[in-house]
């Protein structure tokens, strides 16, 4: 079974401060790391290949510093992995991303499944997967919680909903996007990660000649959508103090309470 998985290098989200001058991230001393939805997706990647045989091609698209969440796959038993890296592909919205990384598995020629984490904890838009599968005209299931069955030409997973599940049939090739009810992510092997690490190891670095495509649809220039400007909302909170009798205090505040729909 040949299996690609996305994977997304991000910044650990809970050390994330803007600059108030610029508006943008301020990314310098932050750690970065695997996208947390995105290493479910290896290992969903990695435990079917154990399952079926087969191979795990990483991709990822990033500047050169992203090599190491391609490389901490590789750790985790991905065999091959691609970098998707040109400052031609800077300041790529979803649309730009998602084609990039479809020119990219059109390269990487013939596979059985494509596995994307949910969404990335950076922009939170959950499109690049669907976005991805569209361009490569295959079946896709979002939000998976389970890969109930695989046979030769399709499988059946389920799907997560807010009431319930559905139970769906796919055929094959496909894409699934998955969530963290999927599965328990395995730790790098260490011997694995020095190896990633090698001379001649797996792992490619392809720019915008490499997957055959102009320059003007990708990054920034090959975007449908553009950031005007970024801010962290200003939060104020009002306050009111009850004083008197405290059964007429209780009833005002069971009062207010029901007024702005809390109780």
């Amino acid at each position: 079974m040949e299996i690609i998985v996305l994977i997304k290098q991000v910044p650990d989200t809970t050390d994330v401060k803007i600059d108030p001058k610029t508006g943008t991230l301020i990314r310098e001393g932050v750690e970065s790391i695997i996208n947390p939805d995105d290493l479910h997706a290896i290992e969903a990647a990695v435990s079917l290949k154990e399952r079926f045989g087969g191979s795990v091609t990483a991709v990822s698209m990033g500047p050169p510093q992203a090599i190491d969440a391609v490389t901490e796959a590789m750790g985790m038993g991905v065999d091959r992995g691609v970098l998707l890296s040109d400052q031609a592909f800077a300041g790529a919205d979803t649309w730009a991303t998602s084609y990039t990384l479809g020119k990219a598995i059109e390269r990487l020629g013939s596979f059985d499944l494509v596995i994307c984490g949910r969404q990335a904890i950076d922009g939170d838009t959950a499109q690049i997967g669907p976005q991805v599968a569209d361009h490569l005209g295959i079946p896709q299931v979002t939000y998976v919680f389970e890969i109930e069955e695989v046979g030769e030409r399709h499988l059946i997973v389920k799907r997560r909903m807010e009431d319930g599940y559905e139970r769906i049939r796919c055929s094959l090739p496909a894409l699934l996007t998955v969530i963290g009810e999927l599965n328990e992510p395995r730790y790098p092997v260490v011997g694995a990660l020095l190896d990633a690490c090698k001379e001649g190891a797996q792992i490619e670095v392809w720019n915008a000649a490499d997957i055959g495509v102009q320059t003007s649809d990708v990054g920034l220039s090959g975007s449908l959508t553009h950031v005007i400007k970024t801010f962290s909302p200003k939060f104020k909170r009002k306050t009111k103090m009850l004083e008197g009798d405290p059964k007429a205090v209780v009833t005002e505040l069971l009062d207010e309470l029901k007024k702005n729909k809390i109780i």
